[in-house]
Parts: C-alpha cells; sequence; structure tokens
C-alpha cells in the first residue's frame, strides 16, 4: 500500500506522541468520569461529549516514553493534530466510535453539515461536508489513476431509515443473521454522516463480499487511507467490530488519524484507542 501522505507538518515522532497522549488522555478521563470526555470541535468550540456506554479497559496499543499523567491532570483537553482534541463520545466528532457497545447519544443524532454528495450513485448520497469533499477526491483518483469508476450505495441514512432497514433485515433474516450485518438504529456509523458503502457503478458484488476481490475493492483497500478513510470491518476482526466483512464500507476518520493507523498496521478504531471489543449488544 503507498504511503498516506502525511498533511501539516508536524514530524512523525511528534504526532506520535501526541497521538499516543491522546489516546491515554481518552481512556484515562473515561475512567475517572464515567465516560465523559471533554475537547474541542475542528472549529474551536468548546463541548463537553456524552457519557460513553462502556468504559475502556485496556491501554491503547500505542509505545509512548512519555509517562502517563496523574489522574488529576487529565481534565483539560490536550492539543493534537493541529491544536485540536477530538472526542470518542460526541457523534459530530471525526474519531467518534460508534458500534454496538457504544451506540450514538442522543440516538437520533443527525449531522448538522449534511451536503449532496456529487458522484455517481444507486441513491442520492449526502454526507457531512469534509467527508464529501474527500469522496469526490477518492472517486476522481480512482478514474484518474486506474481507470476506475466508483459509485456510492448509501451513506447517510437517519435513525428513521436505519429503523426501517434494520426491521426489514430482522424480517427477513431473523434478529441472530441481521444484527451480523446491519447496525441497530442508533448504532450505525451511516448516522454519523461520515460512512459510506461504495461499489462499481457496474454493479458487480455490490455490498456483497466478493467486492473485496473487484479491480476497485482492491483499489479502495490500498488507497482509501490517503483520503482519511478506513476500511471499517476488515475480515479478521469480526470479533473486534462485530460485524462480517464489508470491504465496500469505508469510515472517514481524517488524514491524520488515518495516517498513523497505516503506519501502526492497527485495521480497528477499538484497538487503536484501547477500546474493548464489541461483538455483540448489551
Amino acid at each position: 500500500m503507498p504511503e498516506i501522505a502525511r498533511p501539516g507538518g508536524v514530524s512523525r515522532p511528534a504526532r506520535h506522541r501526541l497521538i499516543a497522549i491522546l489516546a491515554f488522555v481518552m481512556l484515562a478521563a473515561a475512567s475517572v468520569a464515567g465516560g465523559a470526555l471533554s475537547g474541542t470541535t475542528r472549529s474551536g468550540t468548546p463541548h463537553s461529549a456524552p457519557a460513553s456506554s462502556t468504559t475502556p479497559t485496556a491501554d491503547a496499543p500505542l509505545a509512548s516514553a512519555t509517562p502517563r499523567p496523574a489522574p488529576a491532570a487529565l481534565q483539560a483537553p490536550v492539543p493534537v493534530l493541529g491544536g485540536t482534541a477530538l472526542s470518542l463520545e460526541d457523534p459530530a466528532s471525526l474519531w467518534v466510535v460508534v458500534n454496538k457497545q457504544r451506540p450514538l447519544r442522543p440516538a437520533d443524532y443527525s449531522p448538522t453539515d449534511l451536503v449532496a454528495v456529487p458522484v455517481a450513485h444507486t441513491w442520492q448520497p449526502q454526507l457531512r461536508q469534509e467527508a464529501s469533499g474527500a469522496v469526490v477526491n477518492m472517486f476522481a483518483a480512482a478514474r484518474d489513476e486506474a481507470g476506475l469508476t466508483l459509485a456510492s450505495n448509501s451513506a447517510y441514512r437517519g435513525f428513521a431509515a436505519q429503523t426501517r432497514v434494520y426491521d426489514a433485515a430482522v424480517a427477513a433474516r431473523g434478529t441472530a443473521s441481521a444484527d451480523s450485518g446491519i447496525a441497530r438504529p442508533g448504532s450505525s456509523e451511516h448516522q454519523t454522516g461520515l460512512a459510506i458503502d461504495v461499489g462499481a457503478v457496474s454493479g458487480r458484488c455490490s455490498l456483497n463480499a466478493c467486492f473485496g476481490e473487484t479491480s476497485e475493492g482492491r483499489w479502495l483497500a490500498e488507497n482509501a487511507g490517503r483520503f482519511g478513510f478506513l476500511l471499517r470491518y476488515p475480515a479478521d476482526k469480526v470479533p473486534v467490530t462485530g460485524y462480517e466483512f464489508e470491504p465496500w464500507h469505508f469510515r472517514y476518520i481524517g488524514t491524520d488519524l488515518a495516517a498513523d493507523m497505516h503506519e501502526r498496521g492497527i485495521t480497528t478504531l477499538e484497538e487503536f484507542f484501547g477500546l474493548p471489543p464489541a461483538p455483540g449488544y448489551p
């Protein structure tokens, strides 16, 4: 996989220390404050994140020579990655971790900056503005670099839409089977406006595991990180994510975090931030 470009000019060691500090801060703050994590938005507006549905029990898998601060020193936001501390709890954060153990709070959250994504699609996609721009750039690169034409199969889905999708899956497959591939309402990454299901414009293997073997699926797996996207549900991490392999589902996390995850060879948000696995619902 090509090395992911690193914006901002911050040196690699400094970035790693900052990322490590952030992970330690988030874990300790979750323990001390019951999952609440304070930080600032990317615009610099202070916020207090909602309480976590789980308390992390494992240290983040990041090596650092920096001593861990005492708990009392971990309450203030820590400036990282361009001067902002991004929450794992706040649904508006680019780093929010949503899984079967960590539902959105509030459950009916809806982003305020949704925009149409001007790409080929099955259903007209919407994403948050930053993620939308990244999708446009990624689709253009696939065309220009590899002659591939990608299409959006699904992007933002609100609480009501996710309810319809989940209920239909339960009716067709039963609850256990539906839960292996469809998030329950309030627990879907699609509701954040940061996730997109990508396929080939031809429709070949759309929303199917065989998409990973297509030219489009292989290109995305190798290059999505350059544009800030993470293949969220890898084939070898089902016990961690709780979902079957989805080579079409990509989550926007920003190029900084995508670069650090790539460099460390860590493929899930749960493992990167030292959060517990989420194989099932409570």
